[in-house]
């Protein structure tokens, strides 16, 4: 296995759409990274790069301490798993999983016990013989990521392998393909727009937004530290709460609508008359009926989500939902909001950019 590092990787199309700006990253042996973000973020033509399907504009792709930026696809000792599968219909699950070794005239013995060790980790020995089209989805899907095992890469690259799946065979393939990574300590580039799976499966989230990095780190790092409201707001469900708020002291910010919030002043560099933007998550506020200070929220929707129970509302009149558990009833029309302090985030209204220094 080897690592991956992006160094100032820029693509830029005809007519001068720069798709990629400059990103550099490091993806360590064995580490799953997966690429978050919206349509349109660069995330797949990054993976095309790195996989030498797209020819980089300008900087250096390196696997396993080689520069490979002139080397071809075939060459770079790595194998993707695409979204639409990409299997011969006329050949076998056996065959399918064997052309590629067989192209490089491997050894019949060689490609036999490679291919039944991927049948056997990926529980699809009884399929050998069959052709793609007597398959269910989920079973095509570890035919394509079979046929990428057996080559035994340097690294694996995931283009969105779960989209065309539906949500139960999503959560369980979900869990296989963790399950591999575990047992094979293979380096993954997984490639997603669902916030879930990128959670669930990576060591690294990489979060992406118009072609640049807007945060790099583990999962629980990017939801509980967000370094801009792009990533506050895309990782989450629902997204993080935003209001405007005027620091008073530090540790305390005044909101439009009413009331105050504490947040921990030694995290954030924000000095009191400073305009900020406050951030609270629906899971992390509370109903306080303890502080006089509190702001209120007027809810008048609830979404009931079994364990959970959303209110929407506004707090003076930003939009605010707060999470609760659903055994509560649910209090009056009007309520304060309270959270504890190390929940509180506040954000730069002019850059999007976490206030955050410590």
């Amino acid at each position: 296995m080897a690592g991956v590092t992006l160094d100032k990787v820029r693509k830029i199309y005809a007519g001068g759409v720069e798709a990629v700006k400059g990103i550099s990253l490091e993806i360590p042996d064995g580490n799953f990274t997966v690429l978050l973000g919206p349509s349109g973020c660069g995330k797949s033509t990054l993976l095309r790069m790195i996989a030498g399907l797209e020819e980089i504009s300008g900087g250096s792709v390196s696997i396993g301490g080689r520069i490979v930026n002139d080397v071809e696809p075939a060459d770079r000792d790595i194998a993707m798993v695409f979204q639409n599968y990409a299997l011969y219909p006329h050949m076998s699950v056996y065959d399918n999983m064997a052309y590629g070794l067989r192209n490089r005239r491997m050894p019949k013995d060689e490609i036999e016990r490679r291919v039944m060790d991927a049948a056997r980790l990926l529980a699809i020995e009884p399929y050998l013989q069959r052709k793609p089209r007597a398959l269910s989805g989920g079973q095509r899907q570890r035919v394509a990521m079979g046929r990428a095992i057996v080559r035994e890469p340097a690294a694996f690259l995931f283009d969105e392998p779960l989209s065309n799946l539906d949500a139960k065979l999503r959560v369980q393939m979900r869990l296989e393909i963790r399950k591999l990574h575990n047992r094979l300590k293979a380096t993954s580039i997984f490639v997603t727009h669902d916030q879930v799976e990128a959670m669930t499966l990576a060591d690294q989230v990489v979060v992406m937004n118009a072609g640049t990095v807007e945060q790099a780190g583990a999962p629980l790092e990017i939801y509980r530290r967000p370094a801009s409201r792009f990533v506050a707001t895309f990782v989450g469900a629902p997204a993080m709460n935003l209001f405007a708020g005027t620091v008073t002291v530090r540790g305390r910010v005044a909101l439009p609508g009413g009331g105050e919030l504490a947040y921990n002043a030694p995290d954030f560099g924000a000095a009191p008359g400073q305009a900020v933007e406050v951030g609270l998550r629906a899971e992390d506020a509370k109903v306080d009926f303890e502080s006089p200070a509190a702001p209120q929220l007027d809810w008048d929707v609830t979404e009931e989500l079994g364990p959970t129970r959303l209110l929407h509302g506004t707090i003076g009149t930003a939009p605010f939902i707060l999470a609760m558990p659903a055994d509560i009833d649910s209090p009056a029309k009007r309520i304060p909001i309270g959270a504890a302090p190390a929940m509180v985030h506040l954000f730069d209204p002019a850059t999007g950019k976490s206030l955050r220094t410590g």
